[in-house]
């Protein structure tokens, strides 16, 4: 299992990951999310030992690396899977997954799995972007890691292909019954695939939770916002439940008690309809999703408010419309000092 101590690392003097703590199950995928810049790929690096830590411990099984004590890379049996593939291009699809290896049953288990079999005297050019991507999980899963680092592998995809990609990614490592961290800028991908999500902000750990307990009882304003379309409305919160302008729900203290807070609301958690004489809000845009409608309404008691609704794409509105908002929810939302 692997854990990780107060672990910090700097570029010079400029500090890039502060303090992190965390410990990994023998088979659980861990996704790091976060704005560009945050130390997600830093984190991945330091863990395999390709740069320097300047402070904390990480340890894995066999081996434990500090800033004194370092562990050389190809010590740790960790595997990584790059955005950029990384494949040998004048070896076969055979010959990448088989590089290095004695035995190559693991090579030829994990060819047949992920759906490799007719490729293997195939050149990587000759290969699509999903089929690349299983070249590089087969071929790290078939040198038996400890541990399985993935750097953004679905970002080179098309976002009909990462939908069905990361599934299969998932179940290969679920079926390897390897631990993984998977750094990832997709919040629907790291909400949908992992079993903890870890969100960093400024190289900070700002929480590490279930997926749905990031999402509903986010620990900060900041996570709200990243894992998701997040609107504040002014309420008041009183024996756990909220009353605002649009209407009550069930309220969770995140950093309050009780008294005046703002409460969060995804797009799903309100209900709209045109309402030309007792509306509370006017719509100021609307975007087409496809199967969904994201519109931004502004509140008349509060109006630079703009909260966001999601409807059915058979439902048309259009800027300047007056409609009425109300709060349509049985679940407890997330409620905010002010």
């Amino acid at each position: 299992m692997l854990t990780v101590s107060h672990l910090s690392v700097k570029y010079g003097d400029t500090p890039v990951v502060n303090q992190l703590d965390l410990a990994l199950g023998s088979d659980e995928i861990l996704m790091l999310v976060g704005p560009t810049g945050c130390g997600k790929t830093t984190i991945l690096h330091a863990l395999a030992g390709l740069i320097p830590i300047s402070d904390g411990t990480i340890s894995m099984g066999k081996w434990r690396a500090t800033p004194r004590d370092t562990i050389a890379p190809e010590k740790r049996n960790v595997g990584m899977v790059f955005q950029d593939f990384a494949l040998f291009p004048h070896l076969s699809v055979e010959q990448n997954v088989c590089f290095k290896l004695k035995d190559t049953t693991l090579a030829d288990h994990w060819l047949k799995l992920l759906g490799l079999e007719s490729f293997r005297q195939a050149k990587p050019e000759r290969l699509s972007g999903g089929q690349k991507q299983r070249v590089a999980l087969a071929r790290t899963l078939a040198h038996e890691p400890d541990i399985v680092l993935l750097d953004e592998p679905l970002s080179n995809l098309d976002a009909a292909l990462k939908d069905s990609l990361r599934w299969e990614i998932r179940e290969a490592l679920k079926a390897a019954k390897v631990p993984a961290i998977w750094v990832t800028h997709d919040q629907d991908e790291a909400l949908s695939i992992g079993d903890r999500v870890g969100v960093l902000n400024k190289g900070v750990l700002a929480q590490l939770d279930t997926p749905e307990n990031c999402f509903s009882k986010p620990a900060s304003r900041f996570v709200a916002n990243f894992l998701g379309d997040a609107s504040f409305v002014p309420g008041s919160l009183n024996n756990r439940v909220v009353t605002t302008c649009i209407g009550n729900a069930p309220g969770i203290p995140i950093d309050v008690t009780e008294g005046e807070v703002d409460l969060l609301l995804r797009p799903d958690d309100i209900t709209v309809r045109h309402d030309n004489d007792t509306g509370n809000g006017t719509v100021v845009w609307v975007r087409f999703e496809g199967g969904s409608r994201l519109c931004a309404v502004a509140l008349d008691n509060y109006e630079q408010t703009h909260v966001k609704v999601r409807v059915s794409h058979e439902n048309t509105f259009k800027p300047g419309d007056r409609v009425k908002l109300t709060v349509d929810s049985t679940h407890a939302l997330a409620a905010f000092s002010r």
